[in-house]
């Protein structure tokens, strides 16, 4: 017989049927009999084979049963399937006694076919060492997997906590104790997202090494380097900052989200903050704001809003031109004339604070932020 009880490898198990036996073996009627005998022996896997937990016992099954598969994929599966049951929040020993359990289905089913072939009963005590080593690999495997993912899970707590430390309104002068063990190495600048949460999204932060906040209305990445995360709505980028001013990059990237889902801003795809901070600075006191808008344009509230109305476009068209009157004739779509006339009737009202800077400055400020405060 090919291979030793020593090692318990499956594939030197299924080599080591004799070929009578392994040619009436049928994998698919082996992998049924073995998942109807663990739903009957285990209750955490008793109810119907739906969802992932339901899939990762018939994946597991089949791999390991399989006489076809290969190592690496039976040990994956074993390790995912341990992955899977720290998850869902239980111990390792439903797991454990399901490939005892799927052990005693395939001896039984070896042991039967054996003794249907004549093989000696000596050959099927070899045959009995090597499925009961297997076992026991199978559960140093399963064993090995969950204590990553219980190593794992507490990581992701430790950066959990490192994310809301960086974001807090006082962050303590030093986290490197709490960097490093969240095994995050601080980087001397950070960029923080928001996005909205999905599982696509924490599985890009953990290969990219993002921290990742999903507590909030959105998700919030702190992200050291380059690349954004998938997402099929809005991402908001806030500015890149020194890592000791993340909350300054945060509170940016909430405004802009906030802004951009009233329709001021861009409310789809990546939204920069940086492509949008004369917005984002006029728009940084909204009170402030509406309070200089009605000051700069009181001399305007007596006009019927129609006249109003056109003479707004024509001052805020004359200040962001060079006062050209055919330039602000053509973005208007007017006539020239039309134009010096609607000009002489803004002087009349407005004065010299259209010909001094500061004037025009808080003129140009009040009618922009007025055209973003009725959109509230």
């Amino acid at each position: 017989m090919a291979g030793t009880p020593e090692t318990g490898r499956p594939a030197e198990l299924w080599a080591a049927l004799p070929t009578e036996v392994a040619r009436r073996i049928r994998p698919a009627e082996l992998v049924a009999e073995v998942v109807a005998e663990i739903q009957a022996a285990v209750p955490e896997y008793a109810g119907p084979l739906r969802g992932r937990v339901g899939q990762v016992l018939l994946d597991s099954v089949a791999a390991v049963v399989r006489p076809d598969g290969d190592h690496a994929t039976r040990a994956a599966a074993l390790r995912y399937a341990a992955r899977v049951e720290h998850a869902e929040g239980r111990t390792l020993d439903a797991l454990q006694t399901a490939v005892r359990v799927g052990a005693r289905v395939v001896w039984r089913r070896v042991s039967d076919l054996g003794r249907g072939a004549g093989v000696p009963t000596a050959e099927l005590f070899d045959l009995a060492d090597l499925v009961f080593a297997h076992v026991d690999a199978l559960c140093a495997t399963a064993m090995a997997g969950y204590a990553t993912a219980e190593g794992l899970d507490a990581v992701r707590g430790r950066r959990r906590a490192l994310v809301r430390l960086l974001l807090a309104e006082h962050p303590p002068v030093d986290i490197a104790d709490t960097a490093n063990a969240a095994q995050w190495p601080l980087p001397d600048e950070v960029t923080v997202v928001l996005v909205e949460g999905s599982e696509a999204v924490e599985v890009w932060a953990a290969a990219t090494d993002a921290l990742l906040d999903t507590e909030g209305a959105q998700a919030c990445l702190v992200i050291a380097g380059h690349g954004l995360p998938p997402a099929e709505g809005l991402v908001v980028v806030g500015p890149t900052v020194r890592t000791a001013d993340a909350r300054d990059s945060l509170s940016l990237a909430r405004r802009a989200w906030g802004l951009a889902r009233r329709g001021v801003l861009p409310d789809a795809g990546v939204l920069r903050c940086a492509d949008h901070l004369a917005e984002l600075l006029l728009l940084a006191d909204e009170f402030l704001l509406a309070r200089l808008a009605d000051r700069e344009l009181a001399p305007l509230a007596g006009l019927s809003p129609r006249q109003r109305e056109r003479l707004t476009a024509t001052l805020l068209a004359w200040l962001r031109t060079t006062g050209g009157v055919a330039e602000v004739a053509a973005a208007l779509d007017i006539h020239p004339q039309t134009v010096r006339y609607r000009l002489h009737q803004l002087t009349d009202l407005l004065g010299d604070r259209l010909t001094d800077p500061a004037g025009r400055l808080a003129l140009e400020m009040a009618l922009r932020g007025r055209a973003v405060l009725e959109t509230r």
